[in-house]
């Protein structure tokens, strides 16, 4: 993968998010709650959801907390991530408790993994409802409010490396997020004349879900206890804490990312990465098309030659 250094941006502007309302759907723990904490850091009123009232209440008050004196505050609402009822309920308490909404983050998800012959239908409709029509519902209620507004706003849609490459187990959860990546690119399309940007990002980072992965498992276990990830992670694998990833939602949400759209970019430890949206890698000619004998004989010395890799590379941990 190509690296680049940080360069100056055509446009420069302070990561401010004072004034502005987000809500963060799934932020009552891990990922959802850094995301929150850094909005309100940056000054914004986040309205905080978690499926459990209790998780909800916790994690808005411990967000308010970390904001510190920066004016940014959150408030909670529990419910189930998926109906349009839900994202109505969200975006409501959003405009009755701050009076607008600004950014949306769509974070909520679950998790239920099985390999294709053994994944039951409740299996996969539960995460594609929670994923991806959830996303769909919430950034339609959004879009809704922010286009009555008239002055903009910033969807940032939560995307994975398995909706990017796949992932063993995970049908449902690879699917859901490679809609999400196309749902990125499409409504960044049609949202821009209303002047809202739409970007997923694509978090890789030390969670309840990657510490079930048994090259990870021991560095997150001591993490937990204080001891900082190795170099070799945060740099070498892109993998660090939900705080590292944080930081690319509250640019997102700011006026220093107004220009950016359509991307998804991912984030991880020491490591930020633009992802590259699918593209021919090979083409072939054949005077009047081809016939499936004509394929068999060129594919291996035409577009077949160097095939796609699938799955998320193994990580390369070190010899002890």
């Amino acid at each position: 993968m190509a690296q680049s250094n940080a360069s100056t941006p055509p446009v420069t502007n302070t990561v401010d998010l004072s004034g502005k309302v987000a809500v963060v759907t799934g932020s009552g723990r891990g990922l959802g709650l850094a995301y929150a904490t850094a909005l309100a850091r940056a000054g914004a009123f986040v309205v905080v959801n978690d499926l459990e009232e209790a998780v909800a209440e916790e994690a808005a008050k411990a967000v308010t907390e970390a904001a510190g004196d920066s004016g940014g505050r959150a408030v909670a609402e529990a419910v189930a991530v998926g109906t349009a009822e839900a994202a109505d309920r969200l975006v409501a308490r959003a405009v009755e408790e701050f009076g607008r909404l600004d950014i949306l983050v769509t974070n909520a998800g679950v998790l239920r993994d099985r390999v294709l012959w053994k994944m039951s239908d409740e299996d996969f409709d539960a995460v594609i409802t929670t994923h991806l029509k959830g996303t769909f519902t919430c950034a339609r209620a959004a879009a809704v409010r922010m286009r009555e507004q008239g002055d903009g706003g910033s969807l940032i849609l939560v995307g994975s490396p398995a909706g990017q490459r796949g992932n063993f187990g995970q049908t449902n959860y690879s699917a859901a997020k490679a809609g999400i990546a196309a749902m990125t690119r499409t409504w960044s399309m049609e949202l821009a004349r209303s002047k809202i940007t739409v970007n997923a990002v694509v978090p890789v980072a030390a969670t309840a879900m990657t510490e079930t992965i048994p090259a990870f498992a021991p560095y997150v276990e001591a993490l937990s206890q204080g001891t900082p990830l190795p170099d070799f992670l945060r740099k070498g694998e892109g993998f660090g804490t939900a705080e590292d990833c944080a930081a690319l939602v509250a640019f997102l949400a700011s006026d220093a990312a107004r220009e950016v759209t359509g991307q998804c970019v991912g984030i991880g430890g020491d490591r930020l990465a633009l992802w590259s949206h699918p593209r021919e890698a090979a083409t072939a000619y054949a005077d009047g098309g081809w016939s499936p004998q004509a394929i068999a004989d060129a594919w291996h010395t035409s577009v077949g030659a160097r095939p796609e890799s699938v799955g998320i590379p193994a990580p390369r941990v070190p010899e002890v």
